[in-house]
């Protein structure tokens, strides 16, 4: 049964310079029809693969508090029209500090919400302009006090390190305002520069001055001991709650679980099958349109891949991946399958294994990809 659903809403009022995301300025563009497609996506999949309830739904983009608020009350509807939900739902919506006023905050809470994930990225200034974003830090305080006058209590934030220009000291700096905040949640990514960004082409000219390896690696060693330090539990790789606050949606992704993607380029996770929906908005309406289901592309996950995906997914989280539960979903031990690689790990102190537990020393973490890479294309089908 799936349990998690995302849905994307591709618009923005202004496109940051390292988002590769599928989204489009929002002026111009017809919102209100694609939110009718979108609903029209929902209804047609949840026919194919009917679910008594869903225990996550993740609101991203884009920007999806960038609609106004007629906009929004109107996909909030039509979630609640077509998404059967749990009690314990946790219902997430994306959000840009300065984008919230307090009636969109009011139709969020009306309709359900219970989690606000706020892009905040730095509380330094002259990065933020520097980065493309259209708030300054000052927007965050007053985003955040809003909310909680309103009644929201469970609020997250996302930062990134390592941007250009961006020294360690100033990257403290923002973790300091961070916990000033005392918020129940916080993620926290280095900047990865992905083509077709504005930071890519200034990259490929040489005009972009970013920290280093070295510099990078200190952020993410001082942003897991500051986190400690302030009582926040690290349960995956960039991510940071009190007790009780972990992201449900996020770890559905980490434990390898199923779940629906709806809106133009998401992707989705149905039976064994990855699928990816078609990216041009005008396209995905389209084929919506003419009630068809807008699929893009497909993968069928083969059994040695959704046991490689297991062991990769699964060493993002802080507790890693559970023997046990490996051998009842797959009937495999993964230190027998993955014997070599596991030694390997093992011997260059960058994972730990237990009787019941393979998971990431801190070493591991700060050269995360390099030992999920080590999964690739081991097992054989």
């Amino acid at each position: 049964m799936i349990k998690s659903a995302y849905l994307h809403i591709p618009f923005c009022e202004q496109i940051c310079h390292y988002c590769d995301f599928n989204k489009v300025f929002l002026k111009g563009q017809p919102v209100e029809e694609y939110l009718k497609t979108l609903e029209r996506e929902m209804q047609l999949t949840l026919r194919k693969y009917p679910t008594n309830h869903l225990d996550t739904i993740f609101v991203g983009g884009g920007t999806p508090t960038s609609l106004n608020e007629q906009q929004l009350e109107q996909l909030c509807d039509s979630i609640l029209r077509n998404l059967p939900r749990s009690e314990s739902l946790e219902f997430t919506f994306e959000a840009n500090p300065g984008d919230l006023s307090a009636q969109k905050l009011q139709i969020l809470k009306e309709a359900g919400v219970n989690r606000i994930s706020l892009g905040v990225q730095t509380f330094n200034d002259e990065l933020l302009q520097k980065i493309g974003r259209i708030h300054r830090a000052k927007d965050v305080y007053q985003t955040i006090e809003k909310a909680k006058q309103v009644g929201f209590e469970n609020i997250s934030i996302d930062l990134i390190f390592s941007l250009p220009t961006q020294t360690s000291q100033d990257f403290k700096d923002s973790l300091t305002a961070a916990f000033s905040l005392d918020l129940p949640h916080y993620s926290a990514y280095s900047l990865i520069i992905e083509p077709k960004t504005v930071f890519y082409n200034l990259m490929k000219k040489g005009k972009l001055l970013t920290p280093g390896e070295d510099t990078e690696a200190q952020m993410y060693e001082m942003l897991m001991e500051e986190m400690e330090k302030h009582g926040y539990h690290q349960y995956e790789i960039s991510n940071f709650s009190k007790k009780g606050y972990e992201s449900k949606h996020n770890l559905t992704y980490w434990n390898n679980e199923n779940y629906f993607g709806f809106g133009a380029g998401a992707h989705s996770y149905l039976g064994e099958v990855r699928r990816s929906n078609i990216g041009p908005i005008k396209k995905y309406m389209d084929t919506l349109l003419n009630s068809q289901l807008p699929v893009f592309e497909t993968h069928k996950v083969s059994t040695g891949e959704q046991m490689e995906e297991e062991m990769f997914l699964g060493l993002r989280k802080a507790k890693g991946v559970s023997i046990q539960h490996f051998m009842e979903k797959f009937d495999r031990d993964p230190r027998v399958l993955f014997k070599k690689e596991l030694a390997d790990l093992v011997e260059k102190q960058w994972i730990k294994v237990t009787e019941d537990e393979i998971y990431l020393t801190n070493k591991g973490r700060l050269l995360g990809n390099e030992v999920f890479q080590s999964f690739l294309g081991v097992v054989l089908n």
